[in-house]
């Protein structure tokens, strides 16, 4: 175990390893098999997750027939299931094509037929069937603007929600009459089905008006077609519609246990550890701001002989794009901290997503120390920041966290040391 005096990034890097191995879905699922039923079986699924889900699903169960749609590069063996390939986060033709295949694979199942869905973050962009009237790539553009808006992960689903035939429920409904089970990881605060990969299995209650109130909260322009879709209505499923009753949605992932494992680690290397909670939201900049302020409070209490002290938060935080940089609220959340630190001795940080990508960018995140801002000169922290651009700072100083595809997605993971 890596000693959290001797080499804090290395400790901190070491807790986050623990969180996404807690929820890796060939530790995970198997658990929450039924004995795999007879007659026919059609594994379905979505999410950055999906396709090592699916690995899952044939290791206990053995060949299964299907389809699982993953980010490019999320692929794993899986005979027998076909393992589409598309965009995320903004969705792509593939992505809509594979749609379209899984809809026709569930036309048609009886009542005496199971599906297995599998659903992970990420299901929301790799989902892709516009409602009619919607072009594939007004869909796109209204993704795009979304993601740089800072709307919360709820209220962007909101809108993806009213603009698919597949999200909200409706996936369940063109399996029925079939039973469904549905795997989930989440990736939402809350860990309500509903909202994770925009509930494709799982009834909702909005309303396409309350779409067209995100876009108007938010100032997302969109085109007039996607404000008539809005305007005429959707498919999306309510709870408790006949449809759903054959259909069982289960999270068996979720960011409490990754935290959870996490603080167990801490604790045996000897760290007395503080959670902040699992599902905090915000901009990114701000909750860094806000962290920095309790980082010095817990650091000015200390006395000698405390042990030291692990902060760890999970959650989905939020980035405003002002600057002409690629976000991330992973780094921006440690650049913002780092300069709202000052350098404090003592205090280090590491802020990554579970998935192994921050925003747009093939990096988990980032660590920093006491030295960051010296390594990276204060002017050039502040202007990175303005710009969004805290990835090109923390590639220029060596201070990223490149994981490659983790296979997993339990959203954030931050941690603060305290020595």
């Amino acid at each position: 175990m890596t000693d959290p005096l001797a080499d804090p990034p290395s400790f901190l890097r070491s807790l986050f390893d623990c969180a996404v191995q807690a929820a890796d879905p060939m530790r995970v699922l198997a658990a929450h098999l039924p004995p795999k039923p007879p007659g026919r079986v059609v594994v379905i699924g979505a999410g950055k997750a999906s396709a090592r889900m699916a690995e899952a699903v044939l290791a206990a169960w053995g060949p299964c027939e299907g389809l699982v749609i993953t980010r490019y590069g999320h692929a794993r063996p899986c005979p027998g299931i076909e393992i589409a390939l598309a965009a995320h986060p903004v969705p792509d033709a593939a992505g809509a094509e594979a749609t379209l295949r899984m809809l026709s694979l569930l036309d048609g199942l009886g009542e005496e037929d199971f599906v297995l869905a599998l659903i992970s973050g990420g299901a929301s962009a790799l989902l892709c069937a516009p409602v009619e009237g919607v072009t594939l790539a007004e869909k796109q553009a209204v993704n795009a603007a979304l993601l740089a808006s800072g709307a919360p992960i709820g209220q962007m689903n909101t809108v993806r929600k009213h603009l698919s035939r597949v999200k909200g429920g409706q996936l369940a409904k063109a399996a029925w009459p079939a039973r469904m089970l549905s795997l989930m990881i989440s990736d939402v605060p809350g860990d309500d089905p509903a909202l994770i990969g925009s509930g494709p299995t799982v009834g909702d209650g909005s309303t396409p008006a309350e779409a067209l109130a995100v876009l108007d909260r938010w100032q997302v322009s969109v085109p007039g077609s996607v404000t008539r879709a809005l305007q005429v209505g959707s498919g999306v499923v309510p709870p408790g519609d006949p449809r759903l009753s054959r259909t069982e949605n289960r999270v068996i992932a979720a960011p409490a246990q990754s935290l959870a494992a996490a603080a167990d680690l801490a604790r045996a290397a000897g760290c007395a550890v503080e959670i902040l909670g699992d599902s905090l939201e915000g901009e990114a900049r701000e909750v860094a701001a806000a962290h920095a302020r309790l980082a010095l409070h817990r650091q000015a209490a200390r006395r000698p002989g405390d042990p030291p002290l692990v902060i760890l938060s999970g959650g989905e935080l939020t980035v405003t794009r002002r600057g002409g940089g690629i976000g991330g609220s992973n780094a921006e959340y440690c650049l913002a901290l780092a300069l709202a630190l000052q350098g404090a001795a003592g205090i280090h940080a590491l802020a990554c997503d579970t998935d192994g990508i921050d925003g747009a960018a093939e990096v988990a995140g980032a660590v920093i120390g006491p030295d960051t801002l010296a390594r990276a000169t204060p002017d050039r922290a502040d202007r990175s920041l303005l710009a969004n651009d805290a990835h090109g700072l923390f590639q220029r100083i060596g201070a990223q966290v490149v994981t490659g595809p983790t296979l997993t997605n339990v959203n954030d993971f931050r941690t603060i040391l305290i020595v």
